[in-house]
């Protein structure tokens, strides 16, 4: 691989992806006109522990579905999409499988694009089976979009993307997350192999993007890339300016992350980076009327930082120097 770092994820002096076929551009097309329509922001549905106690319902797997109803209630006609977080239904067994059914049908029966957080990955065989489950019109876990994780090797996810692109279904690949412990092999240099001598998460987002090109508008691979890993970017080698997939965002509230440091890592590319937000919106519950007002709240601030670097670039700055200032004003304070 001979890409320069301007032309790393735009396809050039790369083979060329899968033909253009509309089914599988459907999941980026709706995603893409969902936000247009309710903006940048993805409620999480995390019915953790803390959450459940301080709302007063049980740590259970009722008290899990009733807060995500809750959230559904709350979320409606003010998001692009929703996001479940898997774990914290699955700590209840089956019983707790069953309340994310019959939230995801909710969400479903409200029109709301569902992304369920489960963070998968494996061998083919285990990914057909994952496929069945989460992106089938009859599993028990039909969802738009799932998360997945890479480190079985990029190539072991080929077949699970095909099945979700064929039935216009939508997939999000971990590259760069925000827990802080991930840099250092996410920013790992590669040894050998395809994108030798480029990082982890280059190759994981080149992985992606080969996926997306041809399609003009926003396509239907996209990637995990935390709010929070600021200096991150300066390291990886990968601009996510770049990269035509939707672009998950987890980290900001909750973890930290703030509108500059969106302005940060997503300099240049706001119009596919959908950023969530799970608890530090539900600390605001279970009343309905202050989750609305958090939530309405954070989409605002998410999209003022998105619109100032807009007015930024049109008055002639660059993506880096928007994200150099931010960074050097960071560092002072």
């Amino acid at each position: 691989m001979t890409d320069s770092p301007e032309t790393a994820l735009s396809g050039a002096g790369s083979s060329a992806g899968p033909s253009v076929d509309p089914i599988r551009y459907e999941f980026g097309l709706r995603l893409s006109d969902s936000m247009k329509e309710y903006g940048p922001l993805c409620v999480g549905i995390d019915p953790h522990r803390k959450n459940l106690i301080d709302w007063g319902y049980s740590v259970d797997p009722q008290g899990a579905e009733l807060f995500a109803m809750r959230m559904l209630q709350a979320a409606e006609g003010r998001c692009a999409a929703v996001k479940f977080m898997m774990p914290m239904f699955e700590r209840y067994g089956s019983k707790g499988i069953a309340a994310l059914e019959r939230a995801l049908y909710a969400a479903r029966q409200l029109g709301m694009i569902t992304i369920v957080d489960c963070m998968r990955g494996g061998l083919p065989t285990t990914l057909s089976s994952i496929a069945d489950a989460y992106l089938k019109s009859d599993g028990p876990l039909y969802t738009d979009a799932i998360t997945l994780i890479p480190y079985y090797g990029f190539h072991s996810l080929n077949g699970l993307i095909e099945d979700a692109l064929s039935q216009g279904h939508g997939v999000f690949i971990a590259s760069l997350t925000s827990n802080p412990e991930a840099a250092n092999l996410q920013t790992s240099i590669r040894q050998r192999g395809e994108y030798e001598g480029r990082t982890v998460a280059y190759g994981i987002a080149r992985g992606a993007q080969n996926y997306n090109d041809g399609y003009p508008g926003m396509g239907s691979v996209g990637l995990v890339i935390g709010a929070t890993i600021g200096h991150q970017m300066d390291l990886n080698g990968m601009n996510p300016a770049e990269f035509t997939g939707p672009i998950l965002s987890p980290g900001y509230g909750w973890q930290g992350a703030k509108g500059k440091d969106l302005e940060v890592v997503f300099a240049g590319t706001y119009h596919n980076v959908l950023v969530t937000a799970a608890r530090a919106i539900a600390a605001y519950g279970p009343d309905i009327s202050s989750l609305r007002k958090k939530i309405d709240e954070y989409k605002t601030d998410i999209q003022q930082s998105f619109d100032d670097m807009d007015r930024r670039m049109a008055n002639g700055e660059t993506a880096e120097q928007i994200a150099h200032g931010i960074r050097e004003g960071q560092d002072a304070d």
